[in-house]
């Protein structure tokens, strides 16, 4: 067997080991490596300066930053030569980084049963000697190489070796601050859309309800008193629901214009309250038929949460639970644990029910049912959509089940 045929051998059996190395991971490789966004990027100074400083310290002529694909290595940087990538399978940093070793070293290529008819080593390149540190993120994927060239056989010191390995490590830091810069700010600029809506939301309803609340409970203080000398027990009864219901979604609006000046507010501002009391509270200011029942949980259940929020999931839930009931009797039934991690809410009405198709929809802003599917009442696609930011914006769950004829059933969950 001559000397070529050996060589050869040799070869493919080094390029099926750091094949059978590299495929084990590769496809979470390759994910983690566009999660940097570093593909085909500009080129920046700063990377620069590091080619420029591994070619002066190792004292040879090239050196180059390369990330590396399924099909191709891309240069980020190169100091020395104009090509700017490389086909991946004629690469020497394709067998850097499948190599576990924390630097690879070829003296002389043309020694090298791996490189030795490599294009790049027999063509106008004329590589000869070659030395790449794996840039290994937090993972411990390697996504490229820093690395440097010579046309001569060439020996690295130890002093040179560890300055590479530390470029490379600047290499993974400056990777790592521009990925979670990118992070923050995409989750700041959600954050800021998010808080947009709910304040604009917040601010209009609020104005809205204010004013006619106002003119309600001044025309209901007006009538009471002039009906006091009269003594008309049950209009007087009227009256004073009225004002008490009204000065109650007077207070509930000026903690939602506070809440949309300052959404933060809405996660930060917990308070320990009575659950039942805020249920009466709530029902106080609601117009219930006297043919419907609503069954609370058991008394002096303390929460410690937000009170806006309760207070508006609770609101919205039973006004459509009374809302949209066709039974002879009403009956909903509201049921709240907890456990060490989580509170749990559910509210359940024998009501019209909620079609199934329309199930995933509810949530939706603006999206209402036809009058046919909700008892001939017509909503605003508010209030649902309402309590789904809420729950959403204090990182809960909401789920729903309903049988039309039958009823519907919300079900809340919060984290403590």
């Amino acid at each position: 067997m001559n000397c070529d045929r050996v060589i050869h051998i040799f070869s493919t059996i080094f390029t099926l080991m750091d094949q059978i190395r590299l495929e084990k991971n590769e496809e979470q490789r390759l994910a983690a490596l566009e999660s940097y966004a570093i593909f085909d990027t500009e080129n920046e100074k700063e990377y620069d300066d590091l080619t420029a400083l591994a070619s002066a310290i190792c004292n040879v002529p090239i050196s180059l930053i390369t990330f590396i694909n399924e099909e191709r290595q891309w240069f980020k940087s190169h100091h020395g030569t104009d090509m700017t990538e490389n086909q991946r399978e004629l690469s020497f940093c394709t067998h850097a980084i499948a190599s576990s070793d924390d630097i690879m070293v070829v003296p002389d290529a043309a020694l090298d049963a791996r490189f030795y008819n490599n294009p790049v080593v027999t063509g106008p390149a004329n590589i000869v000697f070659y030395a790449g540190v794996p840039l290994i993120n937090e993972d411990g994927f390697a996504l490229g190489t820093i690395c440097v060239f010579d046309h001569i056989p060439h020996q690295l010191t130890n002093e040179q070796v560890n300055a590479l390995k530390t470029l490379a490590k600047q290499v993974i830091d400056k990777l790592e601050l521009k990925r979670k810069i990118k992070t923050l700010e995409h989750a700041n600029q959600e954050l800021l859309n998010s808080n947009v809506l709910i304040q604009k939301f917040a601010s209009m309803a609020a104005h809205d309800i204010k004013n006619p609340l106002s003119n309600i409970l001044l025309s209901a203080e007006i009538l009471k008193a002039r009906h006091e000398n009269q003594k008309y027990d049950g209009c007087l009864k009227l009256i004073d629901l009225n004002i008490s219901s009204t000065k109650g979604l007077l207070s509930l609006v000026d903690e939602m214009l506070s809440y949309s000046k300052s959404p933060s507010s809405l996660l930060v501002k917990k308070q320990l309250f009575n659950l039942n009391s805020l249920i009466r509270k709530i029902t106080g200011m609601l117009i219930i038929p006297p043919n419907t029942e609503i069954i609370l949980p058991p008394e002096n259940l303390v929460v410690h949460f937000s009170v806006i929020a309760f207070d508006q999931i609770i609101l919205n839930l039973l006004s459509n639970a009374i809302r949209y009931n066709d039974k002879p009797t009403g009956l909903i039934q509201i049921r709240f644990e907890e456990d060490e991690l989580f509170y749990r809410l559910e509210v359940e009405d024998n009501g019209i029910g909620i079609p199934e198709e329309y199930l995933h929809k509810i949530f939706e802003s603006n999206f209402t049912l036809d009058k046919a599917d909700r008892n001939n009442e017509k909503g605003t696609g508010i209030g649902l959509s309402t309590v789904k930011d809420l729950v959403t914006a204090l990182k809960g769950r909401i789920q729903v089940q309903s049988v039309v004829g039958e009823g519907t059933t919300f079900f809340i969950s919060f984290k403590k």
